[in-house]
């Protein structure tokens, strides 16, 4: 068996509206039209999709410092910028090593996610 690509990652959230907006209008994603009540977003090859949670997810739940998606992002700088401008909160700032730079924060539903920006 050789695996080629990541198909689809399913994030949860209590409020899939909220969620799909937060990935639509403040990181930029485009929705897919024909998912229903399960928004979908293609990013490359993959689907990223919002399935409904009926409860919020414990704090045991949610990985504390290791980004459950990760985004590359062409200019670091810009993409904190744009987040900044949407209020979202980035709890440790921009961290970097000597290959790259990221930055990591919760969507809506609490999922943490990461934008990175690698060297070449």
């Amino acid at each position: 068996m050789k695996i080629r690509k990541i198909a689809v990652i399913s994030l949860w959230a209590q409020d899939v509206e909220g969620a799909a907006h937060f990935y639509q209008q403040v990181l930029g994603l485009q929705m897919l039209p024909h998912h229903g009540p399960r928004p979908h977003f293609k990013v490359g090859e993959t689907i990223i999709t919002i399935l409904k949670s009926e409860s919020p997810m414990k704090p045991q739940e949610q990985s504390l410092r290791f980004p459950l998606l990760a985004f590359e992002v062409e200019n670091l700088d810009e993409a904190v910028e744009h987040l900044k401008l949407h209020r979202v909160d980035l709890p440790w700032g921009i961290e970097s090593d000597q290959d790259s730079r990221w930055v990591m924060f919760h969507d809506p539903a609490g999922n943490l996610l990461e934008l990175a920006e690698f060297s070449r």
